[in-house]
């Protein structure tokens, strides 16, 4: 019998093989897919791009539209998304849009790969300067004098690198963009000023420039003045046929909406203040295990998303730092020295934690002001605490035992046995007792103690 099972199932597989393959290869469907990135690139936007065009090729789409409106992103985000539309076997149509929608920075690098660049009335694109993880911005300078007594043409206030470094992360943008300008066809010259003098265009210029080839004010006209053009796939000429397409918009799916949340520099620093006061928490407090377990899932979710992130390690360790100093001056009271350097360390710590001036990826000045005021909150909380247990009467250990009242229990010629703190002890004394008797222990003499009548027990009648 199952001999004959695992035959049917072969001979099943034979003839429906063949036609789910023809299936497959039937044509495409007539549809353009939209994806659309809003705000600032980073990780979720690079996932959910390739996730896009992966989902455009199962469909067998005849086109991608990439909706844009950004300011720019973080620099391994932007080229992963380019390394998927170079290799895209689906044209893939940069838009930027609505009116007042921007390509700035990464945008522009992703709209010179495209196959086409469209972009709406009263939008622009440039501005596509790198900025230099680990400054205070991008580290360009302007000098007009020296400008004027140039003789080679350029323009007055062009900008220089100001070190080597700058330089070469200038001219590697400068050869990545010009490199995506000769494999489309576009303005050369114009892609190198946008890296070096951070020039803009809107689109009617960069269609008068070269840099796009359509102005469009909706989908429908980016679609029907696409149509019969010829863009270059893998070495082979291909034609548009855009005209009658219908459109299907896909979505960030729940990852990558988590994902982009995760990211945001802010969530990320919060989740790790959280991780970390809670482990510190559970530490003080053994056994409350909530705040240890919110703690702990918190920190691995904050340290992954910082390692997507652009940090630096200074300003990570002085945040660290910043937190051991408040921590320390709740056990090792300072008179605030401790504390007030935690705090400073602390505040200085979050302002340097991401490096550079990528758009979209700055802690804000409200969430770190807000953090550091609840970490000085905390702090004095826990010197509160600390003094209140200072001042407390000693209520265990050796110390406790000392001036403790007890009972007799049994005595004879000197020594006996009595009741302190709850514990049987054996005692001697100078002094004679009969059992029920109060006495004071007045010292530890190894497992002895030395006791005397307690003074303030009342007097036999």
């Amino acid at each position: 019998m199952v001999h004959f099972l695992y035959r049917l199932f072969t001979v099943a597989l034979l003839v429906l093989g063949p036609g789910a393959a023809l299936g497959q290869s039937s044509e495409p469907a007539n549809v353009a897919i939209l994806l659309d990135v809003n705000g600032a690139i980073g990780p979720a936007t690079s996932e959910y791009i390739r996730d896009g065009l992966e989902e455009a090729r199962r469909r067998q789409a005849k086109v991608i539209v990439l909706r844009l409106n950004t300011p720019g992103g973080l620099d391994p985000s932007m080229r992963e998304i380019i390394g998927e539309i170079l290799k895209s076997p689906i044209p893939v149509i940069s838009y930027v849009t609505p009116s007042g929608a921007r390509a700035a920075s990464a945008g522009t690098y992703i709209v010179y790969a495209s196959h086409l660049a469209a972009m709406a009335p009263s939008t622009h694109l440039g501005a596509a300067t790198p900025v230099l993880l680990g400054g205070g911005g991008s580290g360009w300078r302007t000098d007009d004098k020296k400008d004027d007594d140039k003789k080679d043409g350029d323009k007055k206030g062009a900008s220089s690198p100001a070190n080597a470094g700058e330089a070469k992360a200038i001219n590697d943008a400068v050869a990545y963009i010009r490199g995506l300008a000769e494999l489309r066809g576009r303005n050369v010259s114009w892609a190198e000023k946008a890296v070096r003098e951070a020039a803009t265009l809107t689109a009617s210029e960069a269609q008068s420039q070269r840099v796009i080839e359509i102005v469009a004010k909706d989908l429908s006209d980016v679609l029907s003045q696409a149509e019969g053009r010829t863009v270059t796939i893998n070495d082979q000429q291909v034609s548009l046929h855009t005209g009658s397409l219908s459109t299907t918009a896909i979505e960030p799916d729940w990852r990558n909406r988590i994902l982009a949340t995760i990211t945001n520099p802010n969530i990320a620093y919060i989740l790790m203040l959280i991780g970390l006061y809670g482990l510190l928490f559970e530490f003080i407090s053994p056994g409350a295990i909530f705040p240890g377990v919110i703690g702990g899932i918190a920190l691995l979710i904050g340290l992954y998303a910082l390692n997507l992130l652009p940090i630096s390690y200074a300003g990570a360790g002085l945040l660290l730092l910043g937190i051991a100093l408040m921590i320390a001056e709740a056990f090792l009271p300072s008179f605030g020295v401790l504390g007030i350097g935690g705090v400073v360390s602390f505040a200085v710590g979050s302002l340097f934690l991401f490096r550079g001036d990528v758009p979209g990826f700055q802690l804000s000045w409200p969430v770190v002001a807000t953090a550091t005021i609840a970490s000085a909150g905390f702090l004095v909380i826990a010197l509160a605490a600390a003094w209140r247990a200072h001042r407390r009467e000693v209520t265990t250990g050796e110390a406790a035992l000392l001036r403790s009242a007890g009972q007799v229990l049994s005595w004879a010629d000197g020594k006996g046995e009595v009741l302190v703190m709850g514990e049987r002890w054996a005692a001697k004394s100078e002094s004679e007792f009969t059992p029920g008797d109060r006495v004071r222990v007045l010292e530890r003499q190894n497992l002895k103690l030395l006791v005397v009548p307690d003074p303030d027990a009342p007097r036999k009648s």
